[in-house]
């Protein structure tokens, strides 16, 4: 039987903690060295959509699967083995550049491979939140997470860029390998509760028949599995502006790694900026309107960053900052409406299936975005992504139920009774 978490085991975890976000340091300024390397090496929109697909990858397919795994397997060996495989990978892309094998296709399968790895660390990592914080700290613990990641990942790209002045890309990785170091030490040190589980369960039906049930319950809700949809719609519209913007200011703004690196910094300030809007304001009404709004906020974001003058990377990174604040307003809001509209009792199988269509949605948009831009062109893709946007919003808004989750009522089908709620 696992013992409640206590004051001590916080403790233990903020250790922890404090050595994962140096890990994610590393992470940051890894991953915008390899992403403008490739961009500027080979200048490909199609190479850097392909890079951005297989790295996100693993993500979507090994991490709805990893949870059953999680559970049985030590996770304090889980995180240890997996952060060192991940610097192990960093540590074989550092020989390819010393000996001068710069081959696309090479460092795109290595990079893969730190994803895979990734995507084995990342549940785990989160999954030992609960049994070391105390409920009294989760809420707390969880809004200083999401402050000190988003600065995190602000401050990465200025430090990447600044390096690539003064140091080769072989010479700039070794601090992926620094990172693990200092991130190890605490994980060696502190004790991580482990859990007991029941070894015969291997019954694989229950896993569709629930997941079935939770499409169901999305289809109970008035307007949910619309907002669902729209949701990873304008995700799949957005995602030319995240894959392609390394290619949009080095090709068509003229700018090198610094300038890439403030934009990059830029939108991460939007997301602490939407993250504190949402800390601060603890009553939202009519949350679908609001992700509506959102919306229309972020296509003026993206507006002004697709429209700014040549060279003008601070009103680039401007327009990216306006619509990246709206991010986590959005996420909150729907996230609020299931939690709000959805029985407890069969929100962890709505979860899933959102964090699913989310993840799953994100690699589609980045393997179209390269082929897309070499065949029209960017500014084109841009702006047809932003008039797809608004003619989706518009439709949605007048021949869905999106504008009447309020004030309907659901039914909620079980597989043993069923029951009427308002909502």
């Amino acid at each position: 039987m696992l013992s409640a978490p206590t004051d001590k085991s916080f403790k233990r975890y903020l250790f922890f903690w404090l050595g994962q976000l140096f890990s994610l340091l590393g992470s940051s300024i890894i991953g915008f060295v390899i992403t403008w390397w490739i961009a500027d090496t080979t200048g490909s929109a199609i190479y850097l959509s392909i890079a951005a697909f297989s790295s996100s990858l693993p993500m979507v397919i090994l991490t709805p699967f990893m949870g059953v795994f999680i559970d049985r397997w030590n996770r304090k060996i889980t995180i240890g083995l997996t952060d060192f495989l991940q610097a192990f990978t960093t540590f074989w892309i550092i020989i390819i550049f010393l000996l001068d094998i710069e081959n696309i296709w090479l460092l795109i399968v290595l990079n893969t491979v730190r994803a895979i790895f990734q995507a084995i660390h990342y549940p785990t990592v989160n999954a030992i939140i609960p049994i070391m914080i105390p409920k009294k700290h989760l809420s707390r613990m969880n809004g200083i997470n999401y402050l000190f990641t988003g600065m995190i990942r602000m401050i990465g790209p200025i430090v990447a860029a600044t390096l690539l002045l003064f140091l080769m890309i072989e010479q700039i990785l070794w601090i992926d390998i620094g990172t693990f170091i200092l991130a190890i030490i605490p994980l060696l040190l502190i004790t991580i509760p482990t859990l007991q589980t029941d070894s015969n369960e291997n019954d694989k039906e229950p896993f569709f028949k629930e997941l079935k049930f939770g499409v169901n319950i999305l289809k109970t809700v008035p307007g949910l599995l619309t907002l669902l949809v729209l949701i990873s719609i304008i995700n799949l519209l957005n995602n030319p502006f995240n894959t392609l913007m390394p290619l949009f200011i080095k090709d068509n703004h003229s700018g090198g790694a610094l300038e890439f690196a403030i934009v990059v910094a830029m939108f991460q300030v939007g997301v602490v900026i939407g993250a504190l809007i949402c800390s601060v304001k603890k009553e939202w009404k009519h949350k679908e309107m609001i992700i509506l709004q959102t919306i229309i906020i972020g296509i003026i974001g993206y507006l002004i960053t697709t429209f700014a003058p040549r060279g003008n990377f601070l009103l680039i990174g401007f327009g990216g900052l306006i619509h990246a604040s709206m991010m986590p307003i959005a996420n909150t809001m729907f996230l609020t409406i299931i939690q709000t509209k959805v029985p407890a009792e069969t929100q962890g199988r709505v979860f899933s299936i959102v964090i699913s269509i989310a993840f799953s949605i994100m690699p589609i948009g980045m393997i179209l975005s390269g082929p897309l831009a070499e065949l029209f062109g960017m500014y084109i893709l841009f702006i047809s992504s932003l008039i797809l946007q608004s003619i989706i919003l518009l439709a949605v808004w007048i021949f869905s139920d999106i504008r009447h989750i309020n004030n309907k009522k659901m039914k909620i089908e079980s597989e043993d009774n069923i029951e009427t709620r308002d909502i």
